[in-house]
């Protein structure tokens, strides 16, 4: 499975107010998107997300983001190694993810480019 990168994953109030800061900081502008009622800024190496809070509980519960080349591939490696998967393979705006729970208890993001027809 190869890692192509992570990303930390920052809940915050008020989106409006947040981008522009990470905006300056990472030197790029957010991609916006909506997921299940929450707002998510993707700038750099940050994925910042807004929205109720019963849906930002769950979101807190995921330590970071993983790239992966394939999310199938991670899948298959990270059952191998005694992960559990949570949710996925599942198509996003931008690819595909699945979120697992390693053996130590920690629950991570896998993400992929790749479209959901693949």
């Amino acid at each position: 499975m190869e890692i192509l990168g992570t990303t930390l994953r920052v809940c915050v109030d008020d989106l409006e107010r947040a981008v522009p800061f990470y905006e300056r900081l990472a030197g790029g502008t957010a991609l916006r998107f909506e997921r299940g009622g929450v707002q998510v800024a993707a700038i750099g190496c940050f994925l910042l997300m807004s929205g109720p809070e019963a849906e930002l509980e769950v979101l807190r519960k995921v330590a970071a983001t993983i790239a992966v080349k394939d999310v199938d591939e991670a899948h298959r490696v990270l059952s191998e190694l005694g992960a559990h998967i949570i949710a996925g393979p599942v198509p996003t705006p931008v690819g595909r993810n699945l979120i697992a729970m390693h053996p130590d208890g920690a629950i991570y993001e896998y993400v992929d480019r790749q479209g959901s027809g693949s």
